[in-house]
């Protein structure tokens, strides 16, 4: 067993080399050579290492320690390094046997250091180190006992399932503002709603929507609530709850910040289907709280308005029976593209509501969403000399033309690993090459077959009956098989999105994981150029081959300094661009890069990419600002590299989870259609990228598990990242992999959707 540790495969493939301070190493230094010792199972040198770190470090760790009364929001070091020294010990212990010694160094992690946390920069995210040594000892704890397994987790009362029933639901279905009050300075920072009459406005909006807040404590529910016991605990704890009744309830008279409150406020009374309540509350943000910030798990400011817009927005266009629409509505955030909240400004207009003919939906609730308007256009400005180029037309939107015809890019990510393999044990193979039943052909993309009736399929064949037209890929680092791709575009329509890491987790730099890439470091530049120019000579040629992409969220960093000094990264990046169109100037370059964050600098000073990229992920609603964001910041085509979501979520049956995830799919390909040229929104949109066609089952570090752990919080149907669900596609109960299939609802659902 190995978790929560920087992967081998970073060190395989990562970690060429790296010089250590002669006198007294850091102690990051010393655990990155630890977990590389590790994944080669030299235990001697494992124990050796860690203990040099605890013999330097452990006297300030323990002070460090000593001062902690709860789990800090960051790794301490060297306290984390510490830790985790003693961890890897344990973890050795255990991979020779050693299980009563394992349990007892695990043991020590826990007495010593409970609150310590470290960074797991393969996955990026912190773990508490205490937390994953008890799950170790209860696992141990079960093979000293005899019983070889872990048994059935402890079953907890059923939460129920309930709906919200309001007690007062206003006055009014669509609240006349002016009645009450006066918008003032709109469309600009000093945008105010100035409330005139507090009780008429409190009387239309209904219990629960501001001002009207205090009002819920009347509803009859709350003192039926409070006795039952089912209001207990952190209203955080209710957002995703089905008893919806409670949640409700909870976060109208929770303390948070008047725009966080009614935007989960409203969340809950959509779930419940009240959806003119949730409309109103929704809108309350925009009159009352349009610069309202809330946080996210990675402490990135989330800017409430701009998402209630597109809650909106999302409601109303998957409900055309309400008849209404939502006019002239927007928020925007000067400086909102870093991390810092006090610089920026807030330019709002709340916009109203419009009644329009109210209309039916049909079978999927699409309506004429993917109908292609049959009109010629001006083109005014052409990127690329090749059959692959982009035009922008008179009215600004964009177009991807492949042998001139637009092409909507339907792409997704491929990665069928087999149950078992991991890069945190250096066991990670190369989809491309591997045959394990020895037949002459590649395992996943030729001999896959569907888990319902034991059809031989073939993952090609299966995304060609998807309607997926291209799949994205990374040249390094293992190396990819050019007569695989050209019988994938040959036989099955599906190209290629060549990628370069661009030094995102060191690869290409060959740079040491930690600091990682530097890109201010000359040499760095010159290695990761050479690595850039490699893919283009080795694939420009290509039939497969659909455009380049630059790099996979290097902003958030992660073995390289991006985050930090996104300037020099956009530069850099910009430098490999022309590299690349020096060497081909049939194929567009593309940036893969993390949602918006430091999209002004990617505007400014990476001129010469063709297309934004980014990968995406927002909620069940779609993108919300990113078109209309890249639209006005850099006057790109744009796409989502990377969204998806989940098939698994806490409290949901498997086929509710699925439908969920369907769901969440769907709205988003509905979003990037409504945003491509000829269309209602912003016209920059060419496609987007599923992440992703198959379940990984490494991904939460127990590779012969299908772990059910939520990885971190997010905008997912039970609020949180079930990294080892996210497939259109699963394996099965995982007994023949990688040859076994079982499709899901969103499967086909793209089915549908991508059909020509």
């Amino acid at each position: 067993m190995r978790r929560y540790l920087l992967s081998f495969f970073a060190f395989c493939f990562l970690f060429p080399a790296v010089c250590f301070a002669q006198d007294r190493p850091e102690s990051s230094e010393l655990i990155l050579k630890a977990w590389a010792a590790q994944g080669e199972r030299k235990f001697d040198e494992v124990f050796k290492i860690t203990q040099e770190c605890i013999d330097l470090y452990k006297e300030k760790a323990d002070s460090q320690h000593a001062g902690l009364k709860d789990y800090p929001a960051k790794d301490q070091l060297p306290l984390s390094d510490v830790a985790v020294a003693y961890f890897i010990q344990a973890e050795a212990l255990m991979r020779q046997e050693k299980l009563q010694e394992a349990k007892e160094r695990f043991q020590a992690v826990i007495d010593r250091y409970r609150y310590a946390v470290a960074w797991d920069p393969s996955r990026g995210v912190y773990w508490k180190v205490a937390g994953v040594a008890q799950e170790s000892i209860d696992k141990i704890s079960q093979e000293l006992s005899g019983k070889g397994k872990v048994p059935p987790a402890e079953v907890k009362p059923q939460t129920p399932r309930t709906q919200v029933a309001l007690y007062d639901s206003g006055k009014e279905e669509v609240v006349d503002y002016e009645k009450y009050g006066e918008f003032t300075n709109i469309g600009t920072k000093e945008y105010k709603y100035v409330i005139k009459d507090q009780e008429g406005l409190s009387r239309a909006v209904g219990e629960g929507i501001y001002p009207n807040t205090t009002s819920v404590r009347w509803d009859p529910n709350f003192k039926k609530l409070t006795k039952e016991g089912r209001l207990s605990g952190s209203h955080w704890g209710f957002v995703h709850s089905l008893d919806l009744e409670a949640a409700f309830v909870k976060w109208a008279l929770s303390t948070e910040p008047e725009g966080v409150k009614l935007f989960y406020t409203a969340l809950i009374l959509e779930k419940s289907g009240l959806l003119t309540h949730a409309l109103k509350a929704y809108y309350a943000i925009l009159a009352h709280y349009p610069g309202a910030i809330g946080w996210t798990y990675w402490h990135t400011p989330w800017y409430v308005g701009q998402a209630a817009i597109f809650k909106i927005k999302y409601i109303l266009r998957t409900h055309p029976e309400l008849g209404l629409k939502l006019s002239e509505a927007r928020i925007r955030i000067v400086n909102g593209y870093d991390n810092n909240i006090a610089n920026d400004i807030v330019i709002t207009n709340p916009g109203r509501f419009e009644r329009i003919q109210a209309r039916r939906t049909d079978a999927l609730g699409l309506g004429k969403l993917f109908t292609q308007k049959k009109e010629k256009k001006e083109i005014k400005r052409t990127l690329g000399e090749g059959s692959v180029r982009l035009v922008q037309y008179q009215d600004s939107s964009w177009q991807l033309l492949v042998e001139d015809k637009p092409f909507s890019v339907k792409a997704i990510t491929y990665q069928p690993t087999k149950i078992g393999q991991s890069p945190d044990e250096g066991t990670l193979g190369n989809w491309m090459q591997e045959d394990f039943n020895k037949n002459g052909k590649i395992d996943g993309p030729y001999d896959s077959y569907l888990e319902d009736n034991r059809r031989p399929a073939g993952d090609f064949r299966l995304m060609k009956e998807m309607g997926v037209n291209a799949m994205r890929l990374y040249h390094h680092p293992k190396p990819i098989n050019k007569e695989l791709l050209r019988d994938l575009h040959k036989n099955y329509g599906i190209r290629v999105i060549m990628g370069d890491f661009l030094g995102k987790y060191a690869l290409g730099s060959k740079a040491p994981w930690n600091p990682g890439t530097d890109y201010n470091n000359p040499e760095h530049r010159k290695n990761m150029l050479e690595s850039v120019r490699k893919m283009v000579e080795d694939s420009k040629d290509e039939p497969y081959l659909l455009f380049w992409i630059l790099g996979n969220e290097n902003v958030y960093g992660v073995a390289c300094n991006a985050d930090k000094d996104p300037e020099s990264f956009f530069k850099f990046a910009n430098e490999a661009a022309l590299l690349i169109k020096s060497l081909d100037k049939e194929h567009p370059v593309a940036i893969a890069s993390g949602d918006t964050l430091y999209l002004d600098k990617f505007a400014k000073f990476s001129p010469d990419i063709d297309i934004f990229g980014a990968n995406v992920y927002r909620g069940d609603y779609g993108f919300g600002m990113f078109w209309d964001s890249v639209k006005e910041e850099a006057d790109k085509p744009a796409f989502p590299t990377e969204f998806g979501c989940p098939a698994h979520a806490e409290g949901l049956s498997r086929e509710e989870a699925e439908s969920a995830q369907a769901s969440y799919h769907q709205a988003s390909w509905e979003d990037i259609v409504l945003n491509m040229s000829g269309r209602a929104g912003a016209g920059n949109s060419i496609g987007g990228i599923v992440f992703e066609f198959l379940d990984e089952w490494w991904k939460a570090y127990e590779p012969k598990k299908h772990d059910t752990k939520g990885f971190f919080t997010g905008p997912f149907p039970d609020g949180y990242m079930h990294e080892e669900w996210l497939g259109v596609a699963g394996q099965g109960d995982g007994k023949d992999s990688p040859f076994k299939r079982n499709l899901r609802k969103s499967y086909y659902l793209y089915q549908k959707m991508w059909k020509e």
